[in-house]
C-alpha cells in the first residue's frame, strides 16, 4: 500500500534547536501537516535555559542523535518527509540511506563522508570549536559577531544580534569532531552508500551566499550521488544565508521544499520506514 506523507520531521543544526524551525513549522501546520519538530536528544529546554546550562549539549554524538530522530520516524504509520538543516542534512542524508523517508530535504547541509571540498569559510566557521583538541567533549558558545558571519551575513550586524538571542545556543563539539575527521574513519556516523538505488528522492537546497555549507559544498556532495538510480536533485538560491530558514523570503524556499517532497515521493511504500527501522534498530 501507498500513502502520500502527512508529516514532516525538521532536524535542526548545530548551534541551534528546534525552535529554528517555528516558521516552517506553522506554515506547514497550517497546510495540514502534522509536523515533528524535536530538538536532538537533551536539548529539549528552551533556548534561554540551554544557555544558563548548557551541559546535556556537551555528550551529544551524531549516533545519538540519528539513532533519536530513527526512533521517531520508526514509530509512525507511514514514511514522512525528513527535512533537515545544516548539520541537520547530513542526518538528513544518513537517515534516508537507511531507508527511512518518503523523501528527504537537505538544506545548506554539513557535509557527509566522502566529501572532501572544505572552503576557507567552512573552516574559519567551525573554528571556535575545532582549536581546541578539549572542546571534542564540550559544548562550546559562539558570541554574536561570530554568530553574524555564520549565519546572519544577510542582514546588519544589529539585526542577527536579534536573531542571536532568539535562536543561538552552543554547539556540541563532540558533532563538528565526528564530522571534520569522518575523511579518516572507515566507519564514521556520517558514512552513507552513494551509490543506494532503493533510497528515498533527496533533494540538496543550498544559500547563494552561505558561509558555513556553500554551493561548492552541497555541489561536491550532490555528486557523489550521480552513480545512484536514486532521484537527486539541487537547487541554489541567490543571496540566501545559512540561516535560509529564517532569512526574509523563506516562505518560498519552504513551500518550494515541500511541493518538491510531495512530488518526488508518489510511490513510497508504506511499510518502508518499518523495514528501516527493524534493520537499524
Amino acid at each position: 500500500m501507498t500513502d502520500a506523507p502527512d508529516t514532516v520531521v525538521l532536524i535542526h543544526g548545530l548551534w541551534m534547536t528546534a525552535r529554528s524551525w517555528e516558521l516552517w513549522a506553522g506554515r506547514y501546520r497550517d497546510r495540514g501537516f502534522t509536523v515533528i519538530a524535536e530538538s536532538w536528544p537533551g536539548m529539549e529546554a528552551e533556548v534561554e535555559a540551554l544557555r544558563t546550562d548548557p551541559a546535556p549539549i556537551a555528550g551529544l554524538t551524531i549516533d545519538k542523535i540519528v539513532g533519536h530522530y530513527a526512533s521517531i520516524i520508526g514509530g509512525l504509520d507511514r514514511p514522512p518527509i525528513i527535512m533537515g538543516h545544516s548539520f541537520g542534512g547530513a542526518f538528513t542524508q544518513v537517515l534516508v540511506d537507511r531507508g527511512f523517508g518518503a523523501a528527504g530535504v537537505a538544506i545548506d547541509s554539513a557535509a557527509v563522508k566522502g566529501v572532501m571540498k572544505l572552503p576557507f569559510s567552512t573552516l574559519r566557521t567551525g573554528w571556535p570549536i575545532l582549536r581546541n583538541p578539549a572542546n571534542r567533549h564540550r559544548a562550546v558558545t559562539i558570541n554574536a559577531k561570530q554568530f553574524h558571519y555564520r549565519f546572519g551575513n544577510h542582514t546588519t550586524a544589529a539585526q542577527s544580534a536579534q536573531l542571536y538571542e532568539r535562536y543561538c545556543v552552543a554547539g556540541a563539539g563532540h558533532i563538528l569532531f565526528e564530522g571534520a575527521g569522518a575523511n579518516f574513519h572507515k566507519q564514521a556516523a556520517t558514512k552513507v552508500d552513494f551509490g543506494n538505488d532503493h533510497r528515498a528522492p533527496l533533494l540538496f537546497i543550498a544559500g547563494g551566499i552561505d558561509h558555513v555549507s556553500p554551493p561548492s559544498i552541497n555541489k561536491s556532495n550532490v555528486k557523489k550521488y550521480r552513480k545512484s538510480a536514486a532521484v537527486t536533485e539541487y537547487k541554489e538560491y541567490d543571496g540566501r544565508s545559512h540561516f535560509t530558514i529564517g532569512q526574509a523570503g523563506w516562505e518560498q524556499v519552504a513551500d518550494d521544499a515541500l511541493e518538491w517532497a510531495l512530488a518526488r515521493s508518489a510511490g513510497r511504500p508504506a511499510d518502508a520506514t518499518k523495514a528501516a527501522e527493524s534493520q537499524w534498530s
